[in-house]
């Protein structure tokens, strides 16, 4: 059995999406502006990728109900008679050509009747177009039903796109939200300019630099 919380290779154009997206935030765009190489961005992107399942994993209970909603859409879409199958076709010809049959069959036992053909062969032909013109009806309600019962459980419901585009768009804002942000800013680089400057321990009498006293980091003066 496929593990559900693992990203499906179809989701992984959404995944980047959402990473592209978080990389673009303020806060994580201004951090790596610090390395003007770029090498701090294409780093934190590739660690990203590379545990796309870990981070895909704070949101695995909107991404399992978007799984749901989208092969229930995809069910539906095959129709009420499992399209893709033999079963359709067979539903459409069956009524047809037994309704056909049927016709066949009684128009040629009638006429050899009215013929004065002798034998079991007028009532036999006969029989068997009742016979067939009973199997069309009931193969033609059958369908008709499926229909009616499709259409019936489809009114008043929102189109299935719809709600499988509502799912997704939830389950990527919870990505972002829960797993692809707090990752990114875990794994950001100390900006150089919020980096904390050392400064010699209070027992000596180096000068602290300035922006150690900003920080009022403990140093001799």
């Amino acid at each position: 059995m496929a593990d559900l919380s693992r990203l499906r290779p179809d989701d992984r154009a959404d995944f980047e999406a959402v990473l592209h997206h978080a990389l673009g935030t303020a806060d994580i765009r201004g951090a790596l502006g610090a390395d003007p190489t770029g090498r701090a961005a294409a780093h934190l992107r590739a660690h990203a990728l590379a545990r796309a399942d870990d981070i895909a994993a704070a949101a695995d209970e909107p991404y399992r109900s978007y799984l749901a909603v989208r092969r229930a859409a995809r069910h539906e879409a095959r129709g009420p008679l499992g399209a893709g199958s033999l079963l359709p076709a067979l539903a459409v010809l069956t009524p047809l050509v037994a309704g056909t049959s049927a016709a066949a069959l009684l128009l040629t036992g009638g006429l050899l009747h009215v013929a004065g053909t002798l034998g079991p062969l007028p009532g036999s032909l006969v029989a068997a177009g009742w016979t067939l013109a009973l199997v069309a009806a009931v193969t033609g309600l059958v369908t008709l039903a499926a229909l009616l019962h499709t259409a019936l459980r489809r009114r008043g419901a929102p189109p299935a796109a719809d709600q499988v585009e509502h799912a997704r768009l939830v389950w990527r804002q919870e990505l972002l939200d829960r797993g692809m942000l707090p990752h990114l800013r875990r794994h950001l680089m100390p900006h150089p300019e919020t980096a904390i400057t050392p400064c010699s321990p209070p027992d000596t009498l180096a000068p602290c630099p300035a922006r150690a006293r900003e920080d009022r980091t403990p140093c001799s003066d």
